[in-house]
């Protein structure tokens, strides 16, 4: 039986763990860097080589259990793919009390799992890190694509967008007011992380995609862009949003295969287990 960073069956089961993991391996929109269906392939690959103790909490996370769910293989179409991410969502969710996680694939994998998590909790904020607005209404004639990926969850939820550093002029109009934290901003505010969290309240859906991050540590993502969030104090931002609020799901999206993927995918995978560490321990 595989499971998740190698941990052990007893805190690997569905009975047993308070996290249930997907995976959605699909990369079928993305117009530039391709090889975001590897990412969750090299995303559990490296969390089976990291250590379990989090210095930080001093906590094991795992032996809360994560329940790995399997993945979403549908890719006939995006809005095939969105569907399916969707309804396995609403399944998982079903499981009260679980956190749900997703580990994509492009940021198109986040508008079902999104729709889903909106239906099931009322007041719900959509915590959006990543180097872009994907803001557009629909792109290439979808409104499953890449470019989109929060085009939905904006309309129907309390979005904050966090790092955004490239946009289309097209999508200004959609800016949710007074909600995003554009890079060169933050670079410039030592206050940035309150600020954020003044606009992030209630039930939670964190969305990272990894080219948040500047890609002297992240460079594996389909499109990197200079001038992106360091490891810290992100990660200061993430903590204090689990102190503070009730996160009722998290993705991961756009970790790439390259032949620099091995850096990234150690990031996205300290980076999963951190946020675990940061659930449980509000969660005792």
């Amino acid at each position: 039986m595989k499971t998740y960073a190698g941990i052990p069956e007893e805190n690997a089961s569905l009975e047993n763990s308070k996290v249930v993991l997907v995976t959605v391996p699909y990369d079928g929109t993305s117009t530039w860097g391709k090889g975001a269906d590897k990412g969750p392939e090299l995303f559990l690959d490296a969390s089976e080589n990291m250590e379990l103790y989090d210095i930080e909490t001093g906590t094991e996370p795992y032996l809360e259990g994560v329940y790995l769910a399997g993945e979403v293989s549908e890719n006939s179409t995006p809005e095939a793919m969105t569907e399916a991410v969707y309804q396995k969502t609403k399944e998982l969710l079903s499981n009260n009390g679980k956190l749900f996680t997703l580990f994509g694939g492009e940021h198109s994998v986040s508008i079902g799992s999104i729709r889903a998590v909106g239906e099931k909790y009322e007041n719900l904020t959509v915590l959006q890190l990543d180097a872009h607005t994907d803001l557009r209404p629909e792109f290439h004639g979808s409104t499953s694509n890449h470019a989109c990926a929060v085009f939905e969850a904006n309309q129907k939820h309390n979005l904050v967008q966090v790092g955004i550093r490239s946009m289309d002029i097209e999508e200004a109009e959609y800016l949710p007011e007074g909600r995003v934290f554009f890079a060169h901003e933050i670079a410039n505010n030592e206050n940035w992380v309150n600020d954020v969290l003044e606009k992030v309240s209630g039930n939670v859906y964190i969305t990272i995609d990894l080219d948040a991050f500047d890609p002297s540590i992240a460079p594996s993502t389909g499109t990197p862009e200079p001038g992106g969030l360091q490891w810290y104090p992100t990660l200061e931002l993430l903590r204090k949003v689990f102190e503070k609020c009730n996160v009722v799901a998290f993705d991961i999206v756009e970790l790439m295969d390259s032949a620099y993927s091995k850096p990234s995918a150690f990031l996205a995978a300290k980076l999963y287990y951190k946020m675990l560490a940061y659930y449980h321990i509000n969660k005792d």
